[in-house]
């Protein structure tokens, strides 16, 4: 495969940018070319000149396949437990005030770790049976959404799920190395996967929306993208909805309508 040349980077990257809002750097070359280049063997092409007219050709079907290779996709389950507390204690004192429908979004749900650990935080927290409860859990990702469609994870990924959550909410099979874990439908069925581009609101949810786990994306985004994010996000949140984001995102003047909680939590005013 001959290796890339800037303004084929460029291009890639523009175009990335244009579809996804995420912000590629000149020190992603090395990535863009690696990941890339793996979906250009896929499809039998050699040079990126050559990839960058299938793409112009067939933008419709291969533009999410570009997103699908350029795109990170790291997650586990309880990624900042902090956060998973925080919400089962919210989600208690709504349940006490009178709430009794929940919606919850997990934003960048990548393979899906994330709303089923939000499933089975607020399984565990409220186990009533008049609890109402939806997570949608969207990704730009088609890849790692049919992942999340399929709820089966190997053994090492489950490794972050106390003991006895692992065994109430999900079956196994195989042995060692081989054995994988898959969530029963008490778990699935209240997850919508769906895709999303963030970087193009308005979304099609009407809210509202009790919280929001939007973390460890928005460090992909330039300033612009992230500001228009934030007041969908501001849209539609409750009054007192809780928007979480990654530990490494940086908020500070782009966030209007918010009062910090504490660090990567913040509430609707």
């Amino acid at each position: 495969m001959t290796p890339i040349k800037k303004r084929s980077f460029e291009r890639i990257r523009d175009i990335v940018y244009e579809t996804s809002g995420i912000a590629l750097t000149s020190r992603k070359e090395a990535l863009v070319s690696a990941r890339v280049g793996k979906r250009m063997r896929a499809l039998g092409i050699d040079d990126f000149e050559e990839y960058l007219r299938y793409l112009e050709d067939h933008h419709d079907e291969e533009i999410v396949g570009l997103l699908d290779a350029v795109s990170t996709n790291v997650t586990s389950f309880f990624r900042e437990p902090h956060h998973f507390d925080f919400i089962a204690d919210e989600m208690n004192a709504w349940y006490e005030s009178g709430q009794r429908r929940f919606r919850l979004w997990s934003a960048a749900c990548s393979t899906g770790e994330e709303p089923l650990s939000l499933a089975m935080v607020v399984k565990e927290a409220l186990p009533q049976p008049d609890v109402d409860l939806r997570i949608l859990a969207t990704d730009i990702c088609t890849e790692t959404l049919a992942h999340c469609e399929l709820a089966r994870y190997e053994d090492r990924k489950v490794a972050p799920i106390p003991a006895d959550l692992r065994s109430r909410w999900f079956t196994s099979t195989g042995r060692g190395d081989e054995r994988v874990w898959t969530a029963k439908p008490a778990l699935t069925d209240l997850i919508v996967y769906r895709r999303m581009n963030l970087s193009e609101p308005p979304f099609p949810m009407r809210g509202p929306l009790d919280a929001v786990f939007c973390r460890n994306v928005m460090i992909y985004f330039d300033d612009a993208v992230r500001v228009r994010l934030l007041a969908e996000i501001g849209r539609l949140l409750k009054p007192g909805g809780l928007l979480f984001v990654g530990h490494a995102e940086s908020l500070a003047g782009m966030i209007s309508g918010f009062k910090y909680v504490r660090p990567s939590v913040y509430r609707k005013a």
